[in-house]
């Protein structure tokens, strides 16, 4: 095994010779044999041990046990203590995913404070399958069916290509001591089920069943690079960027004979989970939106658009003094007096600062806006009118903000000046007012 470790290392991780490396060790039998192995060749090495405080006593024997070891080898160790359950509780989480969450944002703190180059893990071959099976029984997408990657960003599997029966071999030929985790007995957890009634059966059908399995993944993660190949063609035909925004445009999506699939690979990063909300969105009125825990999706005429939750009190007013200059806050706006009157556009309008009455105020609009446009000779119009005369998107409306004198809008802002604060023959103070 160890000529088989070197070797692998030798022709997939290159990049680890000279590289100082954090182990990810609990002092089960899977890290200890990793522990050793790197030992055994020389590479610079320090131990990282987690003690989730889940099994009583029984998790200070563990943490002891490294510790201990570390010290007797000459290896530097880190040990930290959590309280799992807690955390757990407190961001409603299941104790698997807040103790994995505890441990990688731990490593990557070492990583940074230890000048660590990369964490390593313990992940075996079986682990693999009884992931893959995991994710079959609770529906999935085809990359969780490719398994577990051998390199995520800084992190390190390169026990991938070897069996827990390889393992235990190895640590019993070489007299390699580990702690027994008594929780893996219990067949109280999925993954524990699995590993003790389904895969023995699939290696008792087919004993080449790891390799079998192994062809089967690789066959796998060809289809999911083809795919994700074909995402990336297709998405700039699609969609396009703007403003932080991303438009998809529906009639060019609807020509896609499996437009479903396409939706779901663009869509996937962005924590969405309502998939079949997402699919009927294609058909839905304007204004239909699905929500993830950070963005939107939302249906507007002929585009879905794909945008940051903006967590604003629409509520929230600005004032703006008689001698300001510039406004960086919710807008870029400068405020400058001028002899007369230049180009005017959306960007920029004229007004006679006569007319103003100070604080001006910028908020957001409300349902009931009235204002004159620019050019209607004094004939009033609602903002809402305006919204659908622009054929402005929810988000638009949401990101539009208004300049006010008291109760009157001067300036629905980058969109249309209000007649009122024009600019006359008899004007002698004239105020330029620009969106950078």
């Amino acid at each position: 095994m160890l000529q088989k470790f070197q070797n692998h290392l030798l022709h997939n991780f290159q990049f680890l010779n000279g590289k100082k490396l954090l182990l990810a060790t609990s002092g089960g039998i899977d890290s200890m044999v990793m522990v050793h192995l790197f030992q055994q060749l020389e590479y610079k090495i320090g131990i990282a041990h987690c003690n989730f405080q889940l099994r009583g006593m029984e998790s200070f024997g563990d943490q002891d046990f490294v510790q201990e070891y570390a010290v007797a080898n000459d290896i530097q160790v880190f040990i930290t203590q959590f309280d799992t359950k807690a955390f757990a509780e407190d961001y409603k989480l299941s104790t698997q995913v807040a103790a994995r969450e505890l441990r990688y944002n731990w490593f990557y703190e070492l990583l940074e404070t230890e000048k660590f180059d990369y964490i390593l893990t313990a992940h075996h071959a079986d682990d693999n399958i009884e992931t893959f099976l995991i994710n079959l029984t609770r529906g999935t997408g085809l990359e969780g069916l490719t398994g577990i990657p051998e390199q995520n960003e800084k992190v390190i599997r390169p026990f991938l290509l070897f069996s827990r029966q390889e393992i235990e071999t190895y640590a019993k030929e070489n007299t390699i001591q580990w702690r027994e985790d008594s929780s893996n007995v219990s067949d109280k957890y999925l993954r524990n089920k699995i590993r003790h009634h389904v895969v023995p059966m699939m290696k008792e059908l087919n004993p080449n069943f790891l390799s079998s399995f192994h062809k089967t993944q690789t066959y796998l993660q060809e289809a999911e690079a083809m795919v994700e190949d074909a995402a990336i063609i297709v998405y700039q035909q699609v969609a396009k960027k703007q403003e932080g925004n991303i438009y998809f445009d529906l009639n060019q999506l609807k020509k896609l004979p499996n437009y479903k699939s396409y939706l779901y690979q663009w869509l996937k990063e962005f924590q969405f989970s309502a998939w079949e909300d997402i699919y009927d969105l294609v058909e839905s009125q304007s204004g239909k939106q699905v929500f993830s825990s950070e963005f939107r999706l939302l249906k507007d005429r002929d585009s879905l658009i794909l945008s940051p939750i903006n967590f604003v009190d629409e509520n929230k007013e600005y004032l703006i003094e008689e001698n300001q200059k510039k406004v960086k806050i919710p807008l870029n706006l400068s405020f400058c007096k001028v002899a007369d009157i230049s180009i005017v556009s959306n960007k920029t309008i004229f007004v006679d600062a006569n007319k103003l009455q100070f604080p001006l105020v910028l908020r957001h609009w409300n349902e009931g806006d009235v204002f004159h446009p620019f050019g209607m000779d004094g004939k009033s119009k609602k903002v809402s009118k305006l919204f659908k005369d622009e054929k402005l998107s929810l988000i638009d409306k949401e990101n539009t903000w208004l300049l006010c004198s008291k109760t009157e809008i001067v300036w629905i802002v980058g969109i249309r000046q209000d007649n009122r604060f024009r600019i006359e023959n008899e004007t002698q103070n004239i105020l330029k007012i620009q969106l950078e």
